[in-house]
């Protein structure tokens, strides 16, 4: 029911109801801070359960490796023309034929090139100029 204009309450009452409400607003807002700490709810958890975080951990770890892996399709038209379809193919073997050339050859390079020096060296030795 709606009060009598005329019934004021005391201002001491008032004040103490303003308070006690107060402090019923406070207590249910520091309790929901606590429920909505979820980091500190899960800091607590794995300090008391080590043990159960980490062999929780190793069996998500387990299972996500033995997933089937996922395969990717991947559709690749054939050229049509003059051109060759095996173009990398042919450039890996050319690649791996000259590098065992080279590596057959650099002796025989390597002695050319310190045959024309030495024989340049000796061309260029000064001379005894007579007078």
């Amino acid at each position: 029911m709606a009060e009598e204009p005329g019934d004021d309450k005391p201002t001491e009452e008032l004040k103490v109801q303003i308070a006690h409400t107060r402090a019923l607003v406070s207590r249910d807002l520091s309790g929901l801070r606590y429920e909505l700490d979820f980091p500190g709810k899960i800091r607590k958890s794995f300090q008391r359960q080590t043990v159960f975080w980490l062999a929780g951990a190793a069996a998500v770890g387990l299972l996500l490796t033995r997933l089937p892996a996922r395969t990717k399709k991947v559709y690749v038209e054939p050229r049509i023309g003059g051109k060759s379809k095996h173009r990398l193919l042919e450039a890996g073997f050319v690649l791996g034929a000259l590098k065992i050339a080279a590596t057959l050859l650099r002796p025989v390079i390597v002695d050319l090139v310190k045959n024309r020096l030495s024989g340049f060296a000796e061309k260029k030795s000064p001379s005894p100029r007579k007078w």
